[in-house]
């Protein structure tokens, strides 16, 4: 497995859609990533377009969905980028299985795939007969650092509810692994486990009802940082400030949450580099390097108070 080493970049701003692929001679990638209401992708977002500055040989089209369980416009974005005339296609899929047909359909065409951030599904790629690297963390590794600092914190018996990301996402699956592995090491009792859809409002409600069934928590496991926030506002409702919340991604939302105590911990997965480095391998693939293999390996790191 091939350690990225991943440059820090800042930038802001929005989606870039997708118009033409005319680009005066330069190669053109199609990014297409996940909900931008989500302000992990919106950073994402803004890390790419800050790198298609910053390199200025190639053009760079982006889009994202509306919200976490908008697939179709995925699915659509990869036809466009096709009949665009595209050399790669970067993506964030937000459904593992559903997106490896078209995905196929790219490659067929002669155009550059690097799948990001959530792996396509093993079984869907070995079914449609294509190989496909993978950049990304590693999605359960990273949910048992968090899973473990809350095992640490609750010790043996604390009762814990984990709030799940889309059940057809790769990195959903395996942050709940991550977490009951967690559960399993520091002997907590796992009271409930439901998805929210890695969204903050169905992340309140969903708490709000566990937490209506099992007043006795005493921690959240939240797959994602949007639904952490969301297990926040609920707890603020509910008057609680008894129960340690944990989650994933880092979004700069979370960072005073962690100091005032809000929450204990989330992960960082430097999203804001993640698109830009897929995107330098896809280029390099572009402008006739190898063909990526495996797991290319991005960074992780357990961010908690001091």
């Amino acid at each position: 497995m091939k350690l990225l080493k991943i440059a820090a970049a800042a930038a802001t701003g929005l989606a870039l859609l997708a118009g033409t692929a005319q680009a005066d001679d330069k190669p053109v990638v199609g990014l297409i990533m996940k909900s931008l209401a989500n302000e992990f992708f919106q950073n994402m977002m803004a890390g790419a377009q800050a790198h298609e500055e910053k390199r200025g040989d190639y053009k760079l089209l982006a889009v994202g969905m509306q919200n976490e369980t908008d697939f179709e416009s995925q699915i659509n974005a990869v036809e466009n980028f096709i009949t665009q005339g595209v050399d790669a296609i970067v993506v964030a899929p937000a459904d593992s299985r559903a997106m490896v047909r078209p995905l196929k359909k790219a490659m067929a065409a002669g155009i550059v795939v690097v799948n990001f951030d959530v792996a396509l599904d093993a079984e869907a790629k070995k079914q449609q007969n294509i190989e496909l690297a993978f950049v990304g963390p590693d999605n359960r590794g990273g949910a048992k650092l968090a899973g473990d600092a809350l095992g640490k914190k609750l010790g043996a018996g604390g009762k814990v509810v984990i709030i799940e990301g889309n059940p057809g996402a790769d990195n959903a699956n395996e942050r709940r692994l991550g977490f009951e592995d967690s559960v399993a090491e520091f002997e907590l009792e796992l009271l409930d486990s439901r998805t929210a859809h890695w969204e903050t409002e169905e992340a309140n409600t969903v708490f709000s009802n566990m937490l209506t069934a099992h007043p006795d928590i005493q921690g959240v496991m939240a797959a994602n940082d949007s639904m952490a926030i969301g297990v926040v506002k609920a707890l603020e409702s509910a008057g609680r400030d008894d129960i340690v919340v944990v989650g994933f991604d880092n979004i700069p939302a979370v960072g005073p949450m962690i100091s005032d105590g809000r929450m204990l911990a989330t992960v960082d997965q430097f999203g804001t580099d993640m698109a830009a480095n897929s995107i330098d391998l896809a280029l390099e693939v572009v402008k006739g390097g190898p063909q990526l293999e495996g797991w290319v390996k991005t960074p992780i790191e357990l961010v908690i108070a001091n």
